[in-house]
C-alpha cells in the first residue's frame, strides 16, 4: 500500500470513528449487523420542574458497540414541543438508527415501547395547553409541589414479556406507520438540541455504560437532567419504582396489541401523531399521543414489569 492510500485510509477511519461516537442524531448514517440489546427495566427520575419533557433512554452505538444513553429529563425547546424518540430499524441486511426529534406531533418510533407513555405509538405522559405543559402522574414521576399543572389517566395496553428495542429483523417488532405517522415525519422539526447531543456524548465517555461491561444493567439508566450523571437523583437499570414517590414509573416490557386510547382531561387526548380519533382541544395547541400500542398497564405510577 502505498504512503498515499494509508493517509487516506487512517483520515476515512478517524472520520468514522468520530462520526460514530454522536451517530444517535445523525439519522441512518449508523447501521450494525448485531440487534440492539433489549430495553432495561429502571425507574423514572423526579421532574426538576415544569416545563420539562420526559426524553426516554436508548441503546447507542459506537466504536466499542452498544451503550446505554440514560433516560432525562429535557426543557423542552420551545411551548409545545413533544420528543419523538429515536429508533433502530432493521433494513438492507443491517440495523440503522432514525434519530429522534421535536415538534408540535409525535411521529413514529417503530413502536418501541420506550415506557413512561411512550408505548410504541403517540405520547400519553401529557399535553401542550396555553403554553403550559400538563402531566399525567400515572406515567410520570413529579413532585405536585413544584408542579402544579398535573391529571391522572391510567394507560392501559395488552402486556407480553418482551423488552424489544428495534423494529423489524428477526425478534423485532413489526409496527409500521400509520397515515398520520406518516405525515408528522414529513413536517418541520427541531433536532435532538445541544443538551442532549451533549448527554449521548457523556454516555459513550463512560465505559460502564457499554453494553459489553453491563450486560444490559446500566449503571446509570435515568438521570434528572442531562448530564447529571453523578446526581443523585440518577437511577440504575433494575430500581424499583419509589412507591411514596408522585406516580413514579418503570419501563414496561413491549407486545403487539394496539388498544384503545386513553383521553385526557377535559376532553384533551394525549398529542398524537395517530389522528383516527378526535382530538378536542384549542386551535393551535400540541397533545400527546392517543393510540397506546403495546406491552404494559402504566397505572399509578406503580412498576407492572415483571420481577
Amino acid at each position: 500500500m502505498t504512503n498515499f492510500a494509508q493517509s487516506t485510509l487512517r483520515v476515512l477511519s478517524a472520520v468514522i470513528f468520530a462520526s460514530l461516537t454522536t451517530a444517535s442524531f445523525a439519522a441512518t448514517f449508523v447501521s450494525v449487523t448485531v440487534a440492539p440489546p433489549p430495553l432495561p427495566v429502571y425507574a423514572q427520575p423526579v421532574a426538576p420542574g415544569a416545563g420539562y419533557i420526559w426524553t426516554p433512554g436508548y441503546w447507542a452505538y459506537g466504536p466499542e458497540g452498544y451503550f446505554w444513553v440514560p433516560g432525562t429529563w429535557v426543557i423542552a425547546p420551545f411551548a409545545g414541543a413533544l420528543w419523538t424518540p429515536g429508533y433502530w430499524a432493521w433494513g438492507n441486511g443491517v440495523y440503522g438508527w432514525r434519530a429522534g426529534y421535536w415538534g408540535p406531533r409525535v411521529g413514529f418510533y417503530g413502536g418501541v415501547n420506550y415506557g413512561f407513555g411512550y408505548t410504541g405509538v403517540g405520547y400519553h405522559g401529557g399535553y401542550w395547553n396555553n403554553g403550559a405543559f400538563y402531566y399525567n402522574r400515572a406515567v410520570n414521576n413529579v413532585n405536585v409541589t413544584s408542579v402544579h399543572n398535573t391529571y391522572n389517566t391510567t394507560i392501559i395496553n395488552n402486556d407480553v414479556t418482551r423488552r424489544v428495542s428495534y423494529n423489524g429483523g428477526t425478534g423485532g417488532l413489526k409496527a409500521q406507520p400509520t397515515a398520520a405517522e406518516r405525515s408528522v415525519a414529513a413536517e418541520q422539526h427541531t433536532p435532538a438540541i445541544a443538551a442532549q447531543q451533549e448527554h449521548e456524548q457523556s454516555a459513550a465517555g463512560n465505559r460502564a455504560q457499554l453494553a459489553s461491561a453491563n450486560h444490559g444493567r446500566p449503571p446509570i439508566a435515568a438521570t434528572p437532567q442531562p448530564g447529571a450523571f453523578d446526581h443523585p437523583g440518577a437511577v440504575a437499570a433494575g430500581t424499583r419504582p419509589n412507591r411514596n414517590a408522585q406516580a413514579e414509573n418503570a419501563v414496561r416490557p413491549q407486545g403487539a396489541n394496539r388498544s384503545v386510547p386513553a383521553a385526557a382531561p377535559n376532553g384533551h387526548v394525549g398529542a398524537g401523531s395517530d389522528t383516527g380519533h378526535p382530538q378536542n382541544h384549542p386551535q393551535g395547541q400540541a397533545h400527546a399521543s392517543h393510540a397506546p400500542h403495546e406491552a404494559h398497564a402504566e397505572s399509578r405510577g406503580e412498576g407492572q414489569h415483571p420481577r
